[in-house]
């Protein structure tokens, strides 16, 4: 009898592994975009090098899409900076905490981000926004498109004051090529370090007035490495927060 047990447990051992290894089809699916803060600086250490449990990263390559989604999240951007600048983003526990949900499904990572650049670089018809768009669309075919995680600004906070008409324009363009038009936003502030920030830390708090079924993230409490990126801490908070708005704005749907 014994020996049954042990042979049982012998092959039921890597079936367990490839149900992990491989999400069904019924996944919800994030799309996470934006510059370096999205991409990810922060060192990478402790827990945070695990595999996370339920939650996968969207490869983009040809029979295998997904993989168990572990740090840094921004490895497949197709417009990335060089891999080895790729660490530790907010994506990470956002969709830690997001596969804690009451019976939550397989989540799907789609992440493309590319630091230091504008929004201008993100509009309808520029590469960045081509890509996200592509990606997005190949991962829907595992599942449905839940929201957005955005974290960019640092390259147009001097110019604060254009940025509410641009940030709208996209989330409506997206909107509309994913045929979603409630789909939810969640924007990021950025560390106010340098007190140009500040400015455009309060006036993307002003975003949810200006656009339905969108959130902000708050800095608050946050620390960085260089003036600029989020410690892992930091990022850890902003994840969280990411996390608490798109679960508002689930549940209010």
């Amino acid at each position: 009898m014994r020996n049954i047990v042990i042979i049982v447990i012998v092959f039921l051992f890597p079936l367990s592994l490839f149900s992990q290894t491989f999400p069904s089809e019924n996944m919800d699916i994030y799309l996470l975009i934006g510059q370096s803060n999205m991409a990810g600086r922060a060192e990478v250490s402790g827990r945070d090098k695990d595999t996370l449990r339920n939650v996968f990263l969207y490869t983009g390559i040809d029979g295998r899409e997904w993989e168990k989604a572990a740090n840094p999240l921004n490895k497949y951007s197709t417009v990335r900076k060089k891999l080895s600048m790729q660490k530790m983003g907010p994506g990470y526990h956002f969709a830690k905490s997001m596969s804690k949900s009451k019976n939550p499904k397989p989540i799907g990572l789609v992440v493309i981000a590319k630091g230091g650049t504008k929004i201008e670089l993100w509009m309808p018809g520029t590469e960045f926004y081509k890509e996200a768009v592509s990606r997005t669309k190949a991962a829907m075919n595992y599942g449905e498109l839940k929201g957005i995680l955005w974290h960019q600004g640092e390259a147009n906070s001097s110019k604060y004051q254009e940025y509410t008409a641009k940030i709208v324009a996209l989330i409506e363009a997206l909107r509309k090529e994913f045929g979603l038009p409630d789909l939810p936003f969640i924007a990021g502030q950025l560390s106010d370090d340098k007190p140009q920030r500040i400015n455009f830390n309060k006036m993307i708090m002003q975003l949810p007035t200006q656009i339905d079924n969108v959130g902000v993230a708050t800095s608050a409490g946050t620390r960085t490495i260089d003036s600029t990126h989020f410690d892992a801490k930091s990022q850890k908070k902003l994840g969280i927060r990411y996390a608490r708005q798109m679960k508002k704005r689930l549940s209010s749907q």
